[in-house]
């Protein structure tokens, strides 16, 4: 049975490295490939100063009321309010998603 542990645990960790260096090729290499085309840069700053807007929109919705099971798991209110903004963030990207989706379908209807 030790041995069965010892090769999940080895499996687990090749699974980490695998993973890091995804996130690390995931980033970098537009980077790299922005350098050929630095105006490109405007397109990724634009998407991420989207995101962080609509994370702001849902950071001031969202409430910073403690309830019991937060309270339990030693939550503060500003830890909810961030717990809050970015449930109704997912919400708010979700609903981006579906409607940008809804559009495309009702657009091919007219072409």
């Amino acid at each position: 049975m030790e041995d069965n542990s010892t090769i999940f645990d080895i499996v687990l960790y090749i699974g980490y490295f695998l993973v890091a260096v995804a996130v690390v090729l995931a980033i970098v290499m537009p980077l790299i490939k922005a350098m050929s085309d630095p105006r490109s840069l405007i397109t990724i700053g634009a998407g991420i100063l989207g995101l962080i807007v609509i994370f702001l929109i849902g950071y001031a919705l969202s409430s910073n009321e403690v309830q019991a099971f937060y309270s339990r798991h030693d939550i503060t209110a500003s830890g909810s309010k961030v717990i809050g903004g970015t449930i109704i963030t997912m919400y708010l990207l979700l609903g981006l998603a579906f409607l940008s989706i809804m559009f495309t379908e009702v657009s091919k209807l007219f072409r």
